[in-house]
């Protein structure tokens, strides 16, 4: 039976609705495009969750949020407002349209003018989250909500607030922040990442800090807030802040609190004894951040891997003095689920040491650059099929045994990323072993003219040694590919279900194994930049096994043509983001053929592609609807940048 018209089916909206809630939201996205009926399927309430829409003010923003009205709950990121009419008349729209529907509000990169504002929030009675970090402008005056009448609307339409970001904020203070904190009564979360807090000494007065500063925010008035929220404070930020450790400690002891998650990003002041203080009394912490915080130690580490036992997430990332010592002990950790030790260059072998009772699910080893083959392995075989994230970019040690071990072992990563790893060439990807290379190459065995003994003196006449990463890996022939095809190995393919996938600077890697190993249906962000070795034949072949990709970067990809870009754009039909920067054999007809195939384009970058004219770019936006930004930097001579 051929199916002219997928109505004919007459399939109840139920049904098609349970079918649509087994695909991911992508498929599910594709599928509402099919029919009615489908479309219909698809705006069920059961599959819809909170949308967060994001735009700049347009007066085509304005026809974009009355059309929001069929949401019923929703959330609003709105950037670039400023005094204008248009800005204050999308504000107005907002709190008409929406209202008792909007979810969340944040407005980044704006200058909105404490009157507008004051105008929209009251009609945001089921607002749960409100990000107002860097707006300056709303505190400069020091005079936001110091009007009871509009204190009483606020808190009147803010009473439900859970989530509240108030980070680099530079003119916040203790009049300011009550202010509007008395409005906020049951927060859940609270950043003040990035703020100028006084913690100790007010350098203002010259004298230890005081309460009701009208100049900065204090110690002491923070610590009133969470006395008086205690009750239902669970999260907070005080990311790049100047805490001292007396300070983490006395907020670490303050009665009541019961914090669940706790973010002390580049926090360069903070002891070991502090974080040893932390752990015993906020012994409830699921999410910890000590990224950046360079004075720690693995005393630390030791800390929280005896303390926390509730703990889900750490990063200890750029903890430089952090050394093997005590890591291991972080695998006891029974409920430890994403774990970060980027840029941790003492770290090299503390993970392996012993069998874990950790489930990660999540580990992140970037820039660890003393990481060997040994360490990978291990991990591999202790961390199994939980294992969904797995970050290597820049450890330069690893080799093709690592890749056989990731492939043999973590059959259920969703994200795999080995940018840098210089050592990695296609046996590694095809799960095979490089045969052992000839003691005495030929080439050395040739007659290559008179030598020289070292009495004559270094003029120039030796060579110099060559260096590991200048020696070409043996090439992979037809009949190595004739094994491969033939017998299950350890190879990439392994990973059926991998999402993302950045091999950014593997320069080893040719089409031979581009092509064979690359076949998952479900990728959708894939990074081959910096492969000088692959040609169209790989994109062609990407294009075919890899059919939902969203985002694909190629720069720097000298051999990726035309010719390739016209037989895999067609094939790509959910593209969303593309970089051809540095493509030398990319022209004009390549942006023909971007404007004829992938109309949902959102992202393009093709800096420095010498054949490539800004007039060719420009026609681009009526093309496709969605395009929002092109990079087209020194094109034809130009340095050019569009924001559409």
């Amino acid at each position: 039976m051929i199916i002219h018209n997928m109505d004919d089916l007459h399939l109840p909206i139920e049904v098609i609705s349970y079918i649509l809630s087994f695909l991911h939201v992508s498929d599910r996205k594709e599928a509402s495009l099919v029919c009615k009926s489908w479309y219909a399927a698809s705006q069920d309430l059961q599959l819809q969750k909170i949308v967060t829409f994001k735009f700049p003010v347009s007066t085509s923003s304005l026809d974009f949020i009355r059309a929001l009205d069929r949401h019923p709950r929703c959330g609003l990121v709105i950037s670039h407002l400023d005094g204008s009419s248009l800005s204050r008349q999308v504000l107005v729209e907002v709190g008409v349209h929406l209202g008792p529907r909007l979810n969340s509000l944040a407005l980044p990169g704006s200058s909105i003018t404490e009157s507008s504002l004051l105008g929209l929030l009251p009609h945001l009675t089921n607002l749960h989250k409100l990000d107002l970090q860097g707006l300056d402008s709303l505190f400069m005056s020091g005079a936001f909500l110091s009007r009871e009448e509009h204190r009483q609307q606020v808190q009147h339409a803010l009473r439900n607030l859970q989530e509240l970001d108030l980070s680099s904020l530079r003119y916040l203070s203790d009049l300011s922040f009550n202010r509007l904190t008395c409005c906020t009564p049951r927060l859940r979360r609270l950043a003040l990442a990035g703020c100028h807090i006084a913690f100790e000494f007010d350098p203002y007065r010259g004298c230890p800090v005081g309460a009701g500063s009208s100049a900065l925010l204090s110690l002491r008035n923070l610590l009133s807030l969470l006395k008086k929220q205690a009750g239902t404070l669970r999260s907070l930020d005080l990311s790049r802040t100047s805490i001292t450790p007396n300070s983490l400690s006395s907020i670490a002891q303050e009665p009541g609190l019961h914090l669940e998650e706790l973010s002390l990003r580049g926090c360069k002041e903070l002891t070991d004894y502090s974080v040893e203080v932390l752990c015993k009394w906020q012994n409830n912490l699921k999410v910890l951040d000590l990224s950046a915080c360079t004075e720690l130690t693995s005393r630390t580490v030791q800390a929280v891997a005896t303390k926390l036992n509730e703990l889900q997430s750490l990063s200890v990332s750029q903890d430089w003095k952090i050394t093997d010592k005590g890591l291991a002990e972080l695998m006891a950790l029974p409920r430890l689920r994403t774990l970060d030790l980027s840029e941790c260059p003492h770290v090299r072998k503390g993970l392996s040491s012993q069998l874990p009772r950790a489930q990660l699910e999540s580990l992140s080893l970037r820039n660890c650059t003393y990481i060997k083959d040994a360490v990978i392995y291990s991990l591999s075989r202790m961390l199994g099929s939980n294992l969904k994230v797995l970050d290597l970019t820049s450890c330069v040690n690893i080799t093709d045994l690592s890749v056989q071990a990731i492939a043999n072992y973590l059959p259920s990563l969703l994200m795999l990323r080995l940018a840098w790893c210089k050592e990695i060439s296609d046996w590694g990807l095809l799960g095979m072993v490089e045969p052992t290379k000839d003691c005495e190459a030929k080439d050395k065995l040739e007659y290559k003219g008179p030598s020289f003994t070292r009495t004559f003196g270094n003029m120039g006449f030796f060579q110099p040694p060559s260096l590991p990463f200048q020696d070409k890996p043996q090439l992979v022939t037809n009949e190595d590919l004739g094994a491969f095809n033939e017998q299950e190995r350890a190879s990439l393919v392994a990973l059926k279900g991998l999402q993302e996938l950045d091999l950014s600077a593997c320069s080893k890697l040719t089409d031979i194994s581009i092509t064979q190993v690359l076949r998952f249906p479900d990728l959708h962000r894939l990074s081959l930049s910096m492969l000088p070795e692959i040609s169209d034949e790989s994109l062609v072949s990407v294009a075919y096994h890899c059919r939902s990709l969203t985002s694909l970067s190629l720069n720097h990809c000298p051999q990726i043509s035309d010719q390739g870009m016209a037989r895999a754009l067609p094939l790509l039909q959910r593209l969303q983001h593309l970089d051809l920067a540095c493509c030398d054999a990319i022209t004009n007809e390549t942006i023909s053929i971007i404007a004829l195939h992938c109309d949902r384009l959102k992202t393009l970058d093709v800096s420095m592609c010498k054949d490539i004219t800004v007039h060719q770019v420009d026609h681009l936006q009526s093309y496709l609807p969605f395009l929002e930004k092109v990079q087209c930097r020194f094109v034809t001579g130009t340095d050019f940048t569009m924001a559409l």
